[in-house]
């Protein structure tokens, strides 16, 4: 059997020294690299494939689950916490490996077997990791930044930035002043997640900012508009007229 292709993320040097101890004693995986910050981690992963991850979840600047979700391919993943609210209930619901910092060698041992004997029985994580992520998601309240990745380039948006979202398929079209962005993503999840006392889905294809709100117009009998600042008209189903104008205190 060929080694295992073995990347490490992790922000805590301390950390890191503790997982290349611990590999040290497994022959059997090769580490290709270590980082230090998620953006490194979305590189070296989407670049270099590896088979086994060992991911942080909480880093500054992009966390382990939103670097998931940045990733082209999904590798074997075994996640370390210091965080009981992660790991007790949604790793165990989604059946993917953790370890809990302090972690020993035998928990580690135990982890690492667990990787090998999916891949010999050639079992995906990648559905119990996208489940994992789901519930997070959902869990985490308002979002406040959404990541995009264009080739290699990553973009941070901050929602106070977002003027309205389209619908696009299977995508969701971002307009900012600055830009417009590309992002696999669902409507209702961004009508659930994005701060409900600023964004307000008016149709089911479009979600506004109402911040950025220039004017409300009616055009026929009980059709209206709304008008943005950056000029963009955006169509009001009739279902949402009343929520709008509720939201805007008319």
């Amino acid at each position: 059997m060929n080694k295992l292709r073995a990347i490490i993320v992790e922000d805590e040097a301390p950390a890191r020294e503790l997982l290349k101890a611990y590999l040290q004693r497994h022959d059997e995986i090769e580490l290709i690299c270590e980082c230090a910050d998620g953006f490194s981690g979305v590189k070296a992963i989407n670049e270099n494939k590896p088979d086994l991850v060992f991911l942080d979840i909480e880093m500054p600047k992009l966390t382990g689950f939103e670097l998931i979700e940045l990733l082209d391919e999904m590798p074997q993943i075994i996640f370390t916490t210091a965080y009981n609210q992660y790991a007790i209930k949604a790793f165990e619901l989604s059946a993917v490996d953790y370890l809990m910092k302090p972690f020993s060698r035998e928990r580690f041992n135990e982890a690492i077997q667990k990787v090998f004997s999916r891949i010999s029985q050639k079992e995906e994580s990648t559905e119990n990791i996208q489940m994992l992520t789901q519930k997070v998601r959902e869990e985490s309240g308002a979002i406040e930044r959404i990541f995009v990745k264009t080739g290699s380039k990553i973009d941070v948006v901050s929602v106070t930035e977002i003027i309205h979202i389209d619908a696009d398929d299977d995508y969701v079209e971002i307009f900012t002043a600055e830009k417009k962005y590309l992002k696999k993503e669902t409507m209702n999840y961004l009508e659930k997640n994005l701060p409900e006392e600023i964004f307000i889905r008016v149709h089911r294809s479009s979600i506004i900012n109402t911040n950025y709100i220039e004017k409300l117009e009616r055009y026929g009998k009980e059709s209206y508009l709304v008008i943005l600042k950056d000029g963009s008209k955006v169509n009001v189903s009739k279902s949402r007229v009343k929520e709008l104008k509720t939201q805007l205190g008319f």
